[in-house]
């Protein structure tokens, strides 16, 4: 099998499957959906006002991914904006600058179903 990738759109890991055989490193993306979808400037905002939010945080506590979707979406727009957020974080998640934890326990961003929480990655891994 070969090294683990992780998709520069959505930040789950990507499957190797076997057409991929001859172009392995050339993969980028999970899905066509996400080669079409690539981060823009949108993305990258989420990505530092989540950095900023859990920069802003104590030590080990935790943020909410709609507090991120709140302070760029005004009103009730946010709630459009969960996935795309939830994406970002999968992405800093890949990068090592954040944790995602489901009951206070860092889980797997490409399985994680359900309400999260961010917090700044700590070095006790």
């Amino acid at each position: 099998m070969n090294a683990e990738k992780i998709c520069q759109s959505c930040g789950r890991i990507i499957e190797w499957r076997k057409k991929w055989e001859n172009c392995w490193d050339e993969i980028r993306y999970c899905s066509t959906r996400c080669r079409k979808s690539k981060p823009g400037v949108l993305d990258l905002q989420l990505e530092e006002t989540i950095l900023k939010l859990v920069g802003q945080r104590v030590h080990k506590a935790t943020i909410c991914p709609n507090e991120a979707a709140r302070l760029l979406f005004p009103g009730d727009e946010w709630r459009n904006h969960m996935e795309r957020t939830r994406r970002a974080a999968r992405r800093l998640v890949a990068t090592g600058q954040i944790d995602i934890l489901q009951k206070g326990q860092i889980v797997d961003p490409s399985t994680a179903k359900g309400p999260i929480r961010l917090r700044k990655t700590t070095s006790e891994r």
